[in-house]
């Protein structure tokens, strides 16, 4: 049967494939779409088969919250290179995949990469985008935050994202944006010294006491050096410990309560590409 442009166009447009891949498709499908989208994902599957070694450490990182403001989710599509990276038609699939985790907030990974976008599931998709792209493409990190309030922050040129959970709501939206920028400009292990792991403090401490031992310092003073130097790790990587930078004569913890005596942030959530 004769394939018209409005059929490619309109195959182009369920699986983002290109005009030459979707005419193909379709024609050897007879016209088939059902079929003709099967034909591309096969392809798509046969590419990623050949690229699974291959590295996809470049990508998207970008964070999104629901209408209400409670909720957050953070994705990571990843892909080969940078160019791909910066493609608008990339950026704009991991924003899709994006909406779909806001609209439905999945238990995991391997549940949003289950539902449906554009009528083929998240997994499809992607596998689908590998045969498009030609590059190894996965969908790595989803994660959500949910509080009486939350931020998201996505530094410029979609590497590094961040969600940020509030104990309350009502505040000026430039407030949370700060401590969303903090936490991405910082990088802070934990929201207080309380929620860092143990192994963490244990290692610290040990840290600190054989830099003072290295240093000649009396054994019997190691622990209370190795403690001094703990409480200096606290002040540095403990967000609501951490100076603010926008003022670094005060707090995080500070700032917020100059804002709300009551206000504090419940938890939080930063990825980078490059670290």
């Amino acid at each position: 049967m004769a394939i018209t442009a409005a059929d490619v166009g309109k195959l182009r447009k369920m699986t983002g494939a290109g005009m030459m891949d979707c005419k193909k498709a379709l024609t050897e499908a007879d016209g088939n779409f059902d079929k003709a989208i099967e034909i591309i994902r096969k392809k798509g599957q046969s590419v990623a088969n050949k690229r699974a070694d291959r590295d996809a450490t470049e990508g998207v990182v970008l964070a999104k919250v629901s209408e209400d403001g409670k909720s957050g989710a953070l994705v990571v599509l990843n892909c080969e290179t940078d160019f791909v990276a910066k493609n608008e038609s990339f950026v704009d699939i991991t924003k899709s995949i994006l909406d779909v985790a806001v609209e439905n907030f999945p238990a995991d990974l391997d549940a949003l990469k289950a539902l449906k976008l554009n009528g083929s599931s998240i997994k499809d998709l992607v596998v689908e985008q590998v045969g498009v792209i030609g590059e190894k493409i996965e969908l790595s990190l989803y994660a959500k935050v949910s509080a009486e309030s939350v931020v998201a922050y996505i530094h410029q040129g979609n590497k590094l994202a961040t969600l940020v959970g509030f104990n309350k709501g009502g505040f000026d939206v430039q407030v949370g944006r700060d401590v969303a920028m903090q936490v991405a400009a910082m990088n802070p292990v934990a929201v207080s010294r309380d929620a860092v792991p143990a192994d963490v403090k244990e290692k610290e401490l040990e840290i600190g006491k054989e830099m003072a031992r290295n240093e000649g310092k009396p054994e019997a003073i190691l622990d209370k050096i190795a403690a001094g130097r703990l409480n200096k790790f606290f002040k540095e990587n403990v967000l609501l410990e951490q100076a603010f930078v926008k003022d670094n004569k005060m707090t995080i913890e500070k700032y917020l309560q100059s804002i709300d005596k009551d206000l504090t942030v419940t938890e939080f959530i930063r990825f980078s590409l490059d670290n």
